[in-house]
């Protein structure tokens, strides 16, 4: 699987929880500034006053957190990719902890790897090419720090064996049964990468690579059949990988390519040939390349196949002779586009399902199978499992893994023409026929940052609000990757206003189409996605009844004039560097959302913040609500006698502990996604099941 550049502060996840693959970059949804946690010098008004807003709510939040509750029951029995085939048994995770069982005895003789059901959160697991040893990464609750436990795996009965512990721990693989890489985090930058040989009466970890350019944020992986290992080295614009073969374990990295700035590029491999992916085609997009493992230079690049323009790229995965690249197409469906590396001129599409919006790739079976397996998802379809076999050219699916019939619903492909003429994509999900959505209440979803495709995974609260009735509709904004990487660098750095334009334009268009009304829109996203929320609300707050945002960056100016920050150096190739170049410094100005508001009538809001965070300045996200309250209430003069002009609702949810992901605990998240529904439902005057026909 094609490792894609690291986001450095920012991961676009829903309000939802899920759980990412195995073989992912991410095992649950744990991971991740910190100026300085604790809430000392908040207003003490600001905090009453939110209190005091979200003590009415508490009747709706406790009936929500019911409902929610019985959600997440209805679809816990559905699988997920949570699973590792090794050669003699399937490792899988059940409440935190790690289980085997040997293949072909079905649910017989379950065998206790791992608990990690008391000690934190299951991050990531590896398990070595011929299955005698696991690692597997555990974060603290309330911590960004992750350690990692290496074990030493028997036959059963013999119960497998703790080696060791490793501390700070980012990015982990094998290379070999004995030889494990990883790299360490320090003040969330991971810049070394370090060997392990388990052969050793004593093992020490000894550095074979380390980063020197601030900018730049390392991470280790494999390819897909297992023969490399890859250390991949990027920042916003530029990378670098280096390889071992895992043949050769100890042998020292190999450089692929030197990194050049603008130069993007990521690796497979199979048959001694390399794979790479690169942003080497016209105005700088993605291709596929070939180079042979023995010379894999810039110089020995051979181009493979070039998508369309326009195509966002979500994977590349190589398997047996074909390169399968997992595409959202220009018209906005996702699909699959086949290249035989044998005659790449005979590629073809697969058509998915129109309702898909999340694709990811599931671990391997082995080098000799035939099938590419993988699940599609929706904010309000659960993961299905999907196999396509390369040879007969056929898709299939797993019925069993489909959960609950989800109620018969609409996904509609739209889109908006922003201010300067570029088409914006939309994708809406809804009930009602198109013709009778006036009244339906609309929630918003919009991301816009770092070239990441907005977050659609499944969702059982989403689920909750589709089947009440209420429009999704999720905006793909220029920022995002949705259109490839010109369609990221179209809304970043000095064009980070044309995300904002997007955005307007989006919601503008679905009023104009005769979906929902002002009075009835809500506005929802998290961590990066708040600069383009907070900057709409600022410039057209007439849009929206309500906003609600967690974990929110809403201070950019202030936090990229303070390079002393963990995160700020790594980030200027995003929004650019206010110190060094006032043309910047005037732009990051023009649209910051804590330096712009002014007094208006702004939507009631709800900004959740974890006073653990180490991604956002917590001062920032203060700073702004104490300036959206004294600017509310400075558009009403101030008054506060009975009778006089109620001012919106402004109210910051500051959450002890929890990074900027949010809580770990399942009944602390389950509060405050019952807390976020209570508060749209109560702005809005709304019951419970009142638009559900």
């Amino acid at each position: 699987m094609i490792i894609f550049p690291c986001t450095l502060r920012f991961i676009a996840l829903s309000i939802g929880r899920s759980v990412p693959s195995l073989r992912g970059k991410h095992w649950s949804f744990c991971q991740t500034r910190s100026r300085r946690s604790g809430s000392a010098g908040v207003s003490s008004y600001l905090l009453e006053t939110s209190k005091q807003q979200l003590q009415k709510y508490r009747d709706q939040e406790r009936c929500f957190k019911r409902e929610v509750r019985d959600a997440y029951q209805r679809f816990s029995e559905v699988p997920d990719n949570t699973v590792i085939q090794g050669r003699h048994h399937v490792y899988f995770e059940e409440g935190g902890n790690i289980y085997r069982m040997r293949i072909g005895q079905g649910g017989q003789d379950v065998q206790d790897i791992l608990d990690t059901s008391s000690g934190g959160c299951l991050q990531r697991v590896r398990l070595s090419p011929g299955e005698h040893a696991l690692a597997a990464t555990v974060k603290d609750s309330g911590s960004e720090e992750a350690k990692c436990l290496v074990l030493r795996l028997g036959d059963p009965p013999d119960p497998p064996r703790l080696l060791l512990q490793l501390d700070g721990v980012f990015s982990f693989e094998w290379a070999s049964d004995d030889v494990l890489f990883f790299t360490s985090m320090e003040d969330l930058r991971s810049c070394r990468v370090f060997r392990l040989d388990l052969r050793k009466p004593k093992p020490q970890a000894v550095l074979v690579y380390e980063e020197r350019d601030p900018e730049f944020f390392v991470e280790v992986s494999c390819t897909r059949d297992r023969n490399l290992v890859t250390l991949n080295c990027n920042n916003k614009s530029t990378s670098e990988v280096w390889l071992v073969e895992a043949d050769a374990p100890l042998a020292c990295p190999r450089l692929i390519q030197p990194r050049i700035s603008g130069l993007i590029y990521h690796v497979e491999h199979t048959g001694k040939q390399l794979y790479i992916l690169a942003n080497t085609a016209p105005g700088q997009e993605y291709q596929v390349l070939s180079a042979p493992l023995a010379s894999p230079g810039m110089e020995s690049w051979v181009p493979v196949f070039t998508p369309d323009v326009g195509t966002g790229l979500k994977d590349m995965e190589v398997v047996q002779d074909h390169c399968v690249l997992a595409v959202r197409t220009p018209a906005g469906p996702l699909g699959l586009q086949v290249v035989p590396l044998a005659d790449p001129s005979q590629v073809y599409t697969v058509k998915l399902p129109l309702w898909a919006c999340e694709f990811e790739s599931r671990p391997c079976l082995g080098l000799d199978s035939p099938a590419f397996q993988f699940s599609l998802s929706s904010p309000v379809q659960p993961p299905l499992q999907f196999s396509y076999c390369l040879r007969e050219r056929q898709l299939f699916v797993e019925e069993a893994t489909a959960g609950p019939p989800l109620l018969e619903h609409h996904t509609a492909r739209l889109e908006a023409r922003s201010q300067d003429g570029t088409l914006v994509p939309m994708t809406v999900f809804h009930r009602a026929p198109w013709g009778n959505l006036k009244g339906a209440p609309l929630l918003l979803h919009v991301y816009g940052a770092y070239g990441l495709h907005l977050n659609m995974a499944f969702c059982p609260e989403k689920r909750l609000l589709l089947e009440d009735g209420w429009v999704l509709a999720y905006c793909h904004v220029r920022g995002g990757g949705e259109h490839g990487l010109g369609w990221h660098q179209a809304g970043s750095f000095l064009q980070k206003h044309k995300g904002l334009e997007d955005l307007a334009s989006c919601i503008r268009h679905l009023y104009q189409l005769g979906v929902s009304q002002p009075a009835l829109a809500n506005l929802s996203t998290r961590s990066a996605g708040a600069v383009l929320a907070g900057a709409l609300c600022n410039q057209y707050p007439e849009l929206l009844r309500t906003v609600s945002l967690q974990a929110p960056f809403l201070d950019v100016l202030g936090t990229m004039q303070d390079p002393n920050l963990p995160l700020t150096i790594e980030d200027r190739g995003e929004w650019g560097d206010p110190l060094a170049d006032t043309h910047q410094r005037d732009t990051v100005a023009s649209y910051c959302p804590c330096h712009n508001i002014k007094p208006q009538r702004y939507p009631s809001m709800l900004i959740t913040a974890y006073e653990g965070d180490r991604r956002v300045p917590l001062e920032g996200v203060l700073r702004y609500a104490e300036r959206l309250v004294a600017a509310a209430h400075a558009d009403i003069g101030g008054a506060t006698t009975p009778g006089s002009k109620t001012p919106p609702s402004v109210i910051l949810d500051l959450q002890p502990g929890g990074d900027h992901f949010g809580p770990d605990d399942l009944e602390v998240s389950l509060n405050e996604t019952a807390r976020h529904l209570a508060f749209l439902y109560g702005e809005l005057g709304l019951d419970r099941g009142r638009h559900k026909d």
